[in-house]
C-alpha cells in the first residue's frame, strides 16, 4: 500500500467528494467509483470531516485536535531535552564547587 505515485488531491477536491456522500444519500463505495477514487482514500476524508464536526467514533480526535497534540507532543520533546541540559550543568558545577 502507499505507492510512491499516490495521487494528491486537493481540499477543495475532499470537501466536495464528502459533500457528495451526505447529498446523494449514495454509499461510500459508490460514490469513489463514480469519482474514480479509492474509497479507502473517501472512506479516510469522511471518517476526518465527521470527527472534525463532533460526529467521529468515541475516541476520535477531530483535525485541530490532532494538531494541537502534535504541537504539545513536540514541546514535551524540548522541555525534556531542556532538562536534561540543566541537569548536566548542574553537576558540571556542584563537581567544580567541589573541587
Amino acid at each position: 500500500m502507499g505507492s510512491k505515485y499516490a495521487k494528491r488531491y486537493t481540499e477543495e477536491f475532499k470537501r466536495d467528494a464528502i459533500a457528495l456522500v451526505y447529498s446523494s444519500g449514495k454509499t461510500v463505495t459508490a460514490v469513489a467509483r463514480e469519482l474514480g477514487i479509492s474509497s479507502e482514500s473517501l472512506r479516510g476524508w469522511y471518517r476526518r470531516a465527521k470527527a472534525d464536526r463532533g460526529e467521529g467514533d468515541s475516541g476520535e480526535l477531530a483535525s485541530a485536535e490532532r494538531e494541537e497534540l502534535k504541537r504539545l507532543r513536540k514541546e514535551v520533546r524540548e522541555q525534556q531535552q531542556t532538562i536534561e541540559i540543566l541537569k548536566k550543568a548542574t553537576a558540571f558545577f556542584v563537581k567544580e564547587k567541589g573541587r
